[in-house]
């Protein structure tokens, strides 16, 4: 009798192991940005989720520190401050290359439904968020090359 309640204990912890490995869409893809000599860490938005939250789930962050939200085509992709809590920079990358930036969007006040749109005017693959100021303090200018080690 003991034997089969340990069985049925062990059926259970691994279904529950299966259930939690396979619906576990939420590790944290992390890589090394590199731009005009300057280095971040960079967390990789990868799950559309990843991509709809950015940095909103941060109250601040390191200045060697930056979110890349990557896409499988070039496109003009469109930002928004929803529910963040800092004003940041946003850099539209286009095959290693800066492209187009909005420095020192500021973070909502108060919530609304009507956020500006930041959307790059020309075609990016790859977007990232610093802090605010950033782009300006290190030099960046479009053109710059970048590179991400994923």
């Amino acid at each position: 009798m003991k034997s089969i309640f340990f069985i049925f204990i062990f059926i259970i912890f691994a279904v529950i192991g299966a259930f939690l490995y396979f619906n576990n869409d939420k590790t944290i893809s992390s890589s090394k940005v590199i731009i005009k000599g300057k280095e971040f860490n960079a967390e990789i938005a990868n799950s559309a989720e990843d991509k709809q939250t950015g940095l909103a789930k941060y109250n601040k962050i390191n200045d060697n520190f930056m979110m890349v939200f990557p896409f499988n085509k070039k496109g003009y992709y469109t930002f928004w401050m929803k529910d963040m809590k800092f004003s940041i920079d946003i850099i539209y990358v286009a095959d290693n290359k800066v492209v187009d930036i909005f420095k020192n969007v500021p973070f909502p006040k108060k919530e609304s439904e009507n956020l500006p749109r930041y959307t790059s005017s020309l075609p990016a693959d790859t977007v990232l968020e610093i802090n605010a100021g950033l782009f300006d303090k290190y030099g960046f200018k479009i053109g710059d090359s970048i590179k991400i080690t994923y």
